[in-house]
């Protein structure tokens, strides 16, 4: 039981991370490397959804 509810937590945050990111690269007009960045960190991201979001998802835990 302590792993599902560390899962969820972690997604979660991973959840947390992703809007934090998008929003920041939203604000990137003027910053190129903001908008770089920011690319690179939500790739990384879709990285993290797919190793645990998804799988959370799959288990009907999120």
């Amino acid at each position: 039981m302590s792993q599902k509810t560390d899962m969820q937590e972690i997604d979660a945050k991973i959840r947390s991370l992703k809007k934090t990111a998008q929003e920041l690269n939203q604000m990137s007009d003027n910053f190129p490397f903001l908008a770089k960045n920011t690319a690179r960190i939500l790739a990384n991201i879709k990285m993290l959804e797919i190793n645990v979001t998804d799988i959370v998802g799959l288990n009907g835990q999120g």
